[in-house]
């Protein structure tokens, strides 16, 4: 069996900064951190709510609170991070004033699926910093086409890191003896088409015509407009569908459903949609709102949310014309 490569050193072969390098081996140590934590669930007490709500006024899992506290702890102690951004946070935590980059994070995305034992994983992108000094918010409010890291880890059977530098996606595995992550595939590729859609149904009465007229066209199989068969997946995490469909395509979407009217959307741009779409555009797919390209929209504040629609390049192609038609 041939040797797999570590992810430090595949990562010198794409020429990344050393600086760079030990911000993911940074992150990504403390992602092993959190799969111990994960591995052992109840017996390290940390299932059920944390008694409180987050600054998007979800309730906190315990996990959550623990998870964030990790991640800001680590990278506040590195000493290459100016600032960071979370989910879990109201406003930007400021690190060291002379840390070369910003990070922004999502310390577990998915974590109702904690308490029954699913998928859950930590998302996380890299800008660097700008100017030297103490960082507010405005600092992070930047277009996620400037980020020079995106990626996560999948808590799942296997520790799976994707990850993007600019230079395709990888992955890699977690070798749990070693704890170190090991490239087994060098270049992510989505398939342009697509047999496969994810997206929760259970919204259906809430969405905009345009993307209930789209579903109801995948719903009508080969008897329908498109003449084939679909099939509906969901995890109920980000990291789990993103992550079936860099591994054998499809279309990821949470549209803007009226519910709330005044959200654009469910997910957040910094935290999900701009790491996510860094990804699977770095991978040959997509990643669009339901009018413009997610890399390319100017962030108006650290928490907000747009509507996603990702993946399979063509299947994106078609569902965003159902909106512009």
């Amino acid at each position: 069996m041939t040797p797999m490569t570590t992810l430090t050193e595949h990562l010198k072969t794409q020429k990344t900064p050393e600086s760079l390098i030990g911000l993911i081996s940074n992150i990504t140590a403390t992602c092993h951190d959190i799969a111990k934590l994960l591995h052992h669930g109840p017996m390290n007490d940390i299932l059920g709510l944390a008694g409180a709500e987050n600054v998007q006024g979800e309730d906190q899992k315990k996990l959550d609170v623990i998870s964030n506290d990790m991640l800001k702890e680590s990278l506040a102690g590195s000493g290459l991070v100016r600032g960071i951004a979370s989910e879990e946070e109201e406003n930007c935590v400021g690190c060291s004033d002379v840390g070369e980059y910003l990070v922004l994070f999502d310390p577990l995305d998915g974590s109702s699926n904690i308490d029954i034992n699913s998928l859950v994983g930590t998302i996380f992108s890299v800008y660097r910093a700008d100017e030297n000094g103490r960082v507010e918010d405005r600092n992070f409010l930047r277009p996620g086409h400037e980020q020079v890291a995106a990626g996560y880890v999948l808590y799942g059977p296997s520790v799976i890191l994707t990850l993007t530098t600019g230079h395709g996606t990888q992955m890699y595995m977690l070798d749990q003896n070693k704890g170190i992550f090991m490239l087994y595939n060098a270049k992510v590729q989505i398939p342009k088409a697509t047999k496969e859609f994810a997206i929760n149904a259970s919204n259906q009465r809430h969405w905009a015509k345009p993307m209930q007229n789209y579903i109801a066209d995948l719903l009508a199989g080969e008897t329908g407009p498109r003449q084939k068969n679909f099939n509906m997946r969901w995890v109920a995490a980000m990291v789990g569908d993103v992550h079936r469909i860099l591994c054998r395509g499809g279309i990821f979407t949470y549209p803007w459903d009226k519910k709330d009217p005044n959200k654009a959307g469910k997910l957040r741009l910094m935290y999900e949609a701009n790491p996510m779409g860094f990804l699977v555009e770095q991978a040959g797919g997509k990643a669009f709102t339901d009018t413009m390209r997610i890399l390319d929209i100017e962030p108006e504040h650290i928490h907000q949310r747009v509507p996603v629609i990702l993946g399979s390049a063509d299947e994106v192609d078609i569902c965003i014309g159902y909106h512009t038609a």
